[in-house]
């Protein structure tokens, strides 16, 4: 069985190891793979493992041996599901591999704003606390999360590791969701956005990007926020209209925002985030911690093993 991965360096960069994958046979990665040389790697494979190299119509139509695609990731828009199915390609994804992971980023960002450790930092750095007259001293009040209420578009894995952990902090916390939830633990309570939007002092999104959710955050939703608020995305850049977030954060409409995923990425210089007021912006790797990416590679592992043993796991056609 010849195995391809189209482009590994996301998910190992060294510190991990494809020995799983190697035991199959004849098994080669790549750290990369740009468009014109995608054929002549995947040629003659029977697997291919992608993150986020494109296997659209033309290239699944050329590929007369490949068997199965393995994405590396939750998400399977990179791969074209309908041609799959139409040459017989088994496709899995990797669900639910770190959602801890995502949620230590979701309060990072919180924590970034809260407590303005950077900005302090830097301050020390630069000799302002040296050359104070007091034991401390503060750039801006700090904020207390105890009391403050998250609201939590979406409520899937992630949506309720948050929650958790923000009851934790003694937040309350609202949620909206696509269906009505009812099942939810003490301190937690369903709402519809707009009541969301006007209640939350902090909100972020969990929900995925479809035609109906695509810039949900725009210069109306942001207008019903509080001045105060600080809106977190570590879902998909897509929800949010950037610039309406930028012309709200540079005017005061809401008061800060902190995102993991941007519309494009890498960025375009001209996004209009990255010169905003008040924006913490970290390059989509909420994921990316060590252990996310080591059960990630071994539930993608566990999908080529079960396929090759006649089952369905995480198969999505």
């Amino acid at each position: 069985m010849k195995i391809v991965v189209l482009d590994g360096y996301t998910l190992n960069p060294g510190d991990l190891n494809w020995q799983g994958f190697e035991a199959f046979g004849d098994f080669s990665c790549f750290d990369r793979t740009p468009a014109h040389l995608l054929l002549d790697r995947a040629k003659d494979a029977q697997v291919l493992l992608t993150n986020k190299t494109v296997l659209d119509t033309d290239i699944i139509a050329t590929l007369p041996n490949l068997k199965y695609i393995g994405v590396l990731a939750t998400g399977t828009n990179v791969v074209d599901i309908e041609a799959a199915k139409a040459h017989g390609v088994a496709v899995t994804n990797v669900p639910g591999y770190g959602p801890d992971a995502v949620a230590q980023m979701v309060f990072a960002h919180i924590l970034h704003h809260t407590q303005a450790v950077a900005a302090h930092h830097h301050a020390v750095s630069d000799g302002q606390w040296s050359q104070g007259d007091d034991f401390c001293f503060t750039l801006s009040p700090l904020q207390s999360l105890k009391g403050k209420t998250l609201g939590l578009i979406g409520y899937g894995d992630i949506g309720r590791q948050v929650a958790t952990i923000a009851r934790a902090f003694q937040m309350q916390v609202l949620v909206n969701s696509h269906r009505p939830k009812t099942d939810l633990p003490d301190g937690v309570t369903w709402c519809d956005v707009d009541s969301l939007y006007r209640h939350a002092d902090i909100i972020s999104l969990h929900c995925p990007l479809t035609a109906g959710t695509e810039k949900m955050i725009n210069a109306v939703s942001l207008a019903k926020m509080k001045p105060n608020a600080l809106l977190i995305n570590t879902a998909r850049g897509g929800l949010i209209d950037e610039l309406a977030l930028a012309d709200a954060l540079d005017n005061g409409v809401i008061a800060a925002a902190g995102v993991d995923v941007l519309s494009t990425e890498p960025p375009e210089a001209g996004n209009p985030l990255l010169n905003a007021k008040n924006i913490s912006i970290t390059p989509h790797n909420a994921w990316a911690t060590l252990e996310a990416r080591a059960n990630l590679m071994a539930i993608a592992l566990d999908n080529l093993q079960e396929f090759v043993a006649g089952a369905s796991v995480n198969r999505i056609c």
